[in-house]
């Protein structure tokens, strides 16, 4: 992925992490499924919302074919983002799930009447958590590019391990993911890199062990009780 020329000032060119990627000049996704980690703020969204525009899938969400806006709010990012891909190859198909807009996807879906390319049922008929898995397991489909941004919005326990799964049936069938996450749980999807966005926007790739959310769970659930007397003192 590269950045080409950009404004020097304004939204989303002020962010940290987008003058960083400026300055750097391209972002490598090496492996099948790159997981973007960072703070609140720190423009995971803002980059997978690019990715998915320089792609051509919705803003909103959806795949390629999708054309509709509720409320145009996306960045400008996307028009200058190059992708790149290896020996080529272009994906077969693909989808860009945005967890915050997916109600007004679940709206498209109903009123192109494609449901049953999302197990039959409209998901508006499921739990939001359903809804993300019938995609996953009905829409999701081998040799394609899939864009989540934060799926574990809607996911328990139970069905970020179920989405893992998928994933891992799909990356060998020759998917590849790029997933903008807070999760632990999708955080340790096997073979993945990590690129957690730091304070001043650069972008660095980090073990599992040292990623943001892993190392702050991991230091809570040690001892709840000390931990939140702490951050409470």
């Amino acid at each position: 992925m590269r950045l080409d020329e950009t404004p020097h000032q304004g939204y989303p060119f002020d962010l940290p992490v987008v003058r960083a990627l400026a300055g750097h000049g391209e972002l490598r996704l090496p492996t099948p499924v790159t997981l973007l980690a960072g703070d609140n703020g720190s423009g995971k969204s803002t980059l997978i919302e690019a990715i998915a525009v320089a792609a051509g899938f919705n803003p909103e969400g959806g795949s390629t074919s999708f054309d509709f806006a509720t409320r145009a709010t996306e960045s400008s990012l996307g028009e200058h983002l190059t992708l790149v891909r290896n020996a080529g190859r272009r994906p077969r198909t693909g989808f860009f799930l945005r967890a915050e807009s997916f109600y007004n996807v679940a709206t498209e879906i109903e009123r192109l009447d494609v449901t049953a390319s999302y197990g039959g049922v409209s998901p508006h008929q499921r739990s939001h958590g359903e809804s993300f898995l019938d995609l996953a397991a009905h829409r999701f489909g081998p040799g394609g590019l899939y864009l989540l941004d934060e799926p574990e919005a809607a996911l328990s326990v139970q069905g970020c391990l179920a989405l893992l799964l998928r994933i891992a049936d799909l990356v060998a069938a020759g998917s590849q993911f790029v997933i903008a996450t807070h999760s632990p749980i999708l955080l340790a999807c096997p073979g993945a890199t990590i690129l957690e966005i730091g304070p001043g926007g650069a972008v660095a790739e980090v073990p599992f062990d040292r990623a943001e959310p892993v190392a702050m769970t991991r230091a809570f659930l040690a001892d709840p009780g000390r931990f939140l007397k702490h951050l409470i003192d």
